[in-house]
């Protein structure tokens, strides 16, 4: 079989290379097309082109597929830590008791913050969105750490960047949150484990282990998805050589948007609504499958697996320990119940493939924990911080890495002259 594909245009044959990746995936090399023959591609959205090769994750939607470094997401889930996944996903490989203790003593070394952007914290307004505050508060990290600014993401960037973001990102969420309910911040505990940290440091109190473990498996489950939109942007504005926390601060505003990390909020969101309609809802049931009824049930079905989401089986599972160990007795939380019993077993949904995602699941969960729905798509971002990391770190180590720059097909006006303001 040939390595090569042609490509006719317009009398021209053009060859280009096929390239085949580890899991039999096929693409075609378009990288000297334009050089070659002048002509683009087309792709909206670019959801049929390769934008890098990576290592770091293997997703295949048709099958349910989900792989971090070859490992499967299920025995990551029920086996790892977020911690070890985070060093996994970074350094390519699972870590040994040496390694793993050495990673958790350099993520608890950044236990707190600089002042000064204890004080930006205090100067935000305490309605100001956590997106907004998280996104450029680690921004304004870039100002404490002159360091950080070297475009050559040295060895010693690269080594400290993780372990510090990801200790530092915790206790700005926390922060934040104590803040904006007019309490004081609760300092940070590594020893408790990464989740308990965070949960301590939110709520205080004795921190449930299994609530614990619970969320730790939904970071897990987090941590990194492919190319996705945020993913992407991390990787096109590290292409430019920006230091590494203008890089995450761009991942996490494309994580806002509703269309991505945004959706477990919209989940909530849902259910507030067939909550204040009555609370019917099999009434909402029968809308969704109403073509002409504009109304859709957010948090079923996924863009790119389509079959099922891997991650959604085991989510369930922490989302039914959650509800049982925190025993919450919250309207909200029946009628997601009822949505789910009805869509795992209504045949309109079974044979559309519309069964409840990650996002229905992780919506749950964090409304039974008490974390304000405006703040889960933040929680998304604690979850999704060692992917980007990773996909940063990869294309900073990638010596055939180019500066993002796509093409148009441009089809506004043709040239014309100016007409003076006077004679218009």
């Amino acid at each position: 079989m040939s390595d090569n594909a042609k490509l006719d245009v317009r009398g021209e044959s053009i060859e280009l290379p096929v390239i085949t990746g580890s899991e039999g995936e096929v693409a075609l090399d378009i990288s000297k097309l334009r050089a070659q023959s002048g002509i683009i591609t087309l792709d909206n959205g670019f959801v049929n082109t390769g934008s890098c090769s990576s290592a770091i994750t293997f997703l295949n939607g048709e099958k349910g597929i989900l792989r971090y470094r070859g490992y499967p997401i299920e025995q990551l889930a029920e086996k790892s830590s977020f911690s070890e996944v985070a060093y996994l996903l970074y350094n390519k490989e699972l870590p040994t008791k040496a390694q793993s203790d050495k990673f958790t003593e350099q993520i608890a070394k950044y236990a707190s913050l600089p002042d000064g952007i204890n004080g930006i914290l205090n100067q935000f307004p305490a309605t100001a969105h956590p997106m907004g505050v998280v996104s450029s508060t680690v921004s304004a990290l870039s100002c404490f750490y002159p360091e950080f600014l070297n475009s050559e993401a040295t060895d010693d960037i690269k080594n400290q960047a993780l372990p510090q973001l990801m200790g530092q990102i915790k206790i700005i969420m926390a922060n934040f949150y104590r803040k904006t309910i007019g309490k004081d911040p609760i300092a940070s505990n590594p020893s408790l484990g990464y989740s308990k940290d965070f949960l301590q440091m939110m709520f205080g109190g004795e921190v449930d282990k299994e609530v614990a473990e619970a969320l730790d498996i939904l970071l897990i489950l987090h941590a990194d998805h492919e190319q996705n939109c945020s993913a992407s942007t991390v990787r096109v504005v590290g292409s430019s050589h920006a230091n590494v926390f203008a890089s995450i601060s761009a991942g996490i505003d494309a994580l806002w948007g509703q269309l991505h990390g945004g959706a477990n909020q919209a989940v909530l969101e849902m259910l507030e609504a067939i909550k204040k309609d009555g609370g019917d809802y099999k009434k909402f049931i029968d809308k969704a499958k109403d073509k002409n009824d504009p109304f859709r049930l957010m948090g079923f079905g996924h863009r790119v697996y389509k079959n099922f989401d891997p991650r959604a089986k085991i989510i369930k599972v922490a989302c039914d320990t959650v509800l049982e160990k925190l025993n919450i007795q919250d309207p909200l939380l029946d009628i997601a119940k009822g949505l789910e019993e009805v869509a795992l077993k209504d045949e309109y949904f079974v044979q559309r493939n519309l069964y409840p995602n990650v996002d229905f699941y992780s919506g749950i969960i964090y409304k039974a924990l008490g974390i304000p729905t405006n703040m889960f798509t933040a929680m998304f971002v604690l979850g999704r911080l060692p992917g980007w990391m990773s996909q940063w770190k990869e294309l900073r180590e990638d010596p055939a890495a180019k500066i993002a720059r796509p093409r148009q097909i441009y089809v506004g006006e043709n040239e014309r002259n100016y007409v003076d303001i006077k004679d218009r």
